[in-house]
């Protein structure tokens, strides 16, 4: 009996060891799972990831929204983003046209060092190199889905385009995950939209050719065929005619795939939201570039007549409530919080910029360039002074900035913010300044229009001797060239009505070799990308 009594003790000793042992075990595995679950939220709070949205306007000029003193355009929305942000007084675009300022958008780098970044044709090869560092390749590697929606306008493939074939590289092969875009601009064929690589709703039965040295035997013109316009062409408007609009270029076939261009607001609009909604769990970059105030200007016939500025007016009524909605939606999928947005252009005005639309007639008391001089193509300063707001509901308070900000700097900046160290040269991180923390922008900036450049530093701006017409008579721009040096004070003459060069011989010195230290480094985009 006592030896039964002893392994029954013996027993239940190694019954209890083993429930210790296991209740160890699971307090430890517990535990863990709590650090784990601690640790990953301190994560979350330390690299957010918040949602990054850039919303490109087309031509939108430095005067037109009602928060930079537009008094005849109403754009409550666009207004809603500058009062509940940052509004910048001194941001830039890098140039004074298109394709070079969205290009050092998406690369941080001047466009003046890759000599194909210039207004290109709807035909014209990639321009970014596919080994490039881009903005959405740096936010993929930080965890980022990244999409563009509209307009690209940075070429495509290499080479001769087949466009009834899937189109590479373009900008799934830069870093975007999605793309649905217009290669190039709204008045250049092909006029079709572009989803990953592939036309929309292309027919195989109706191939696309497209040509920019001659037409298509037996196609119509808007030069040899005006009866079928409905939009009549000023100028350098006068070729291949879709929905009764003559384009740049030649275009034939694809008749299923050809937009309708008075439904192109919504549906870049449509496929916006709709990348919102599928991306709303797991941080996303959207680049969504819209197409207005660009020619042709073609308003929803919901917009018509609502500006009353003629189609100019109403194109940008419109956007206004493109962008109304766009912000309706991040507020309700729930990630309006957690979403910074940056609202620019990608250079200045041009009024008549190709096609008779009332835009002169009507434009009334509107300034598009408000107080500044120049425009669209031009190196004073409305060619690339442009609205340039940061928004993020909750987190930046609002206010207005004088630092100067160039979208060059968007690069850098937005690395910082997802704690990924790729820079460049020329991109300057400028975070704290695009959140309202810090007032201290730019010091100085090399600005571009048309393969010509001028110089800003601190409160001065040097514009160097250029030959050609000092004012573009066709959309009636001066474009800021002279046989001599041009200075002016911006802080004292922000209408650069005063040149100063002649009394100011130190600081035109000064300038004249700053400028120079950085534009006779002729290195490519490519080399610089190898120093870093």
């Amino acid at each position: 009996m006592h030896e039964k009594g002893e392994q029954n003790a013996n027993y239940l000793r190694m019954k209890n060891r083993l429930l210790l042992i296991v209740s160890i075990l699971a307090i430890s595995l517990f535990s863990c799972k709590d650090n784990a679950a601690t640790t990953s939220e301190m994560t979350n709070v330390d690299d957010p990831k918040p949602n990054i949205v850039i919303i490109y306007m087309d031509d939108l000029g430095y005067g037109e929204l009602g928060a930079y003193g537009a008094t005849e355009l109403k754009t409550p929305n666009m207004d809603a983003l500058a009062t509940g942000g940052i509004r910048f007084t001194q941001g830039y675009a890098s140039s004074a046209t298109c394709t070079p300022s969205r290009y050092a958008l998406l690369t941080g780098v001047y466009p003046w060092r890759n000599k194909n970044a210039k207004i290109l044709p709807g035909s014209a090869s990639l321009i970014i190199d596919t080994a490039q560092n881009t903005l959405p390749k740096m936010l993929k590697s930080k965890g980022y889905t990244t999409g563009i929606i509209g307009k690209w306008h940075l070429g495509l493939g290499t080479g001769e385009i087949d466009w009834n074939q899937r189109i590479s590289p373009g900008p799934n092969e830069v870093g975007f995950d999605y793309s649905n875009i217009l290669a190039a601009t709204q008045d250049r064929v092909p006029t079709v939209y572009i989803k990953n690589g592939d036309v929309v709703n292309l027919d195989p039965n109706d191939p696309i050719e497209v040509s920019y040295e001659k037409n298509f035997e037996g196609e119509p013109t808007g030069l040899e065929n005006p009866e079928m316009l409905k939009m009549k062409w000023h100028h350098g408007h006068n070729n291949s005619i879709v929905n009764r609009i003559p384009r740049i270029g030649f275009m034939k076939g694809g008749e299923a795939a050809k937009w309708v261009d008075e439904d192109m607001a919504d549906y870049f609009l449509t496929d916006a939201q709709a990348y919102v909604k599928q991306n709303k769990d797991r941080p996303f970059f959207l680049y969504y570039a819209l197409q207005q105030p660009h020619v042709p200007r073609t308003p929803h016939p919901r917009f018509v007549g609502k500006s009353g500025m003629g189609p100019r007016g109403d194109v940008i009524v419109e956007a206004d409530w493109v962008i109304g909605e766009f912000m309706e939606t991040l507020k309700e999928e729930g990630v309006l919080e957690n979403t910074l947005i940056i609202f620019s252009s990608d250079n200045g005005p041009v009024v008549n910029d190709g096609y008779y639309d009332d835009s002169v007639e009507k434009l009334g008391d509107h300034k598009p360039a408000g107080m500044l001089r120049g425009g669209k193509y031009s190196l004073f300063e409305a060619g690339t002074r442009v609205p340039f707001i940061t928004y993020w509901n909750g987190t930046i308070e609002p206010g207005v900035s004088n630092a100067m900000v160039s979208q060059l700097d968007l690069f850098s900046s937005l690395a910082s913010l997802v704690h990924s160290d790729a820079t460049t040269q020329d991109s300057k991180n400028l975070l704290d300044v695009l959140l309202g923390k810090s007032k201290e922008g730019r010091e100085e900036l090399v600005i571009e229009a048309t393969s010509r450049t001028a110089f800003r530093k601190g409160d001065w701006i040097l514009i160097p001797p250029y030959n050609g017409a000092a004012r573009n008579d066709l959309v009636d721009i001066e474009l800021g060239n002279d046989s001599v040096y041009q200075l002016y004070n911006l802080k004292e003459d922000i209408g650069q009505q005063k040149n100063l060069t002649h009394s100011n011989p130190e600081k035109i010195e000064e300038m004249i070799q700053e400028y120079h230290a950085i534009i006779d480094n002729k290195q490519t985009h490519n080399e610089l990308l190898r120093l870093e």
